[in-house]
């Protein structure tokens, strides 16, 4: 009977982007090279996306960079971002779409569950959503787990949340 689980799973703090994005247009603002521009940065937090919007394709990665740069300080991690296409938008400007990451798709959890199965590790795991819950008898062999799973890239940023001893 299995006593001990925890969860992997894939979360992005909506309120850690929000303060990023504040903090990113306050310098876009102030930035000499995107003065008097009309670059913008907009969060929608329904749909969990950031839009990006400047003059033209230069201007647009500037505020991309400034962006990351505060993501990365407020420790939101970047592998959580799924960059569309640039696009053109309405009087000659460009515009891009970044989606935030909730959740484990269902495709790298299947790989997830593939990798931790193969291990020929003495656990379960199993999909629950978009968490994968891997629960076992012992406490060492869930840490090797944990350490077998942050090894192997999945392209994805995953946290070890809901570590339980019964």
């Amino acid at each position: 009977m299995p006593d001990n689980s925890f969860d992997i799973a894939s979360k992005i703090d909506l309120q850690e982007v929000n303060n990023a994005i504040q903090q990113a247009l306050k310098e876009i603002r102030t930035r000499f090279d995107l003065k008097n521009t009309k670059s913008r940065v907009e969060l929608n937090e329904k749909e969990r996306q950031i839009l990006l919007g400047s003059d033209d394709e230069f201007k647009l990665r500037a505020v991309n960079d400034i962006l990351q740069q505060k993501l990365v300080k407020r420790s939101v991690p970047l592998k959580g971002l799924s960059y569309g296409k640039i696009e053109p938008a309405a009087g000659s400007s460009v515009q891009q779409l970044i989606t935030l990451q909730q959740g484990i798709p269902i495709e790298k959890a299947r790989e997830i569950v593939k990798l931790i199965k193969n291990s020929k590790l003495r656990v379960q795991a199993s999909i629950q959503g978009d968490v994968v819950r891997v629960s076992g008898r012992d406490r060492d062999t869930l840490q090797q787990v944990i350490k077998l799973v942050r090894e192997t890239d999945f392209g994805i940023d995953m946290q070890f949340t809901n570590y339980r001893t019964n």
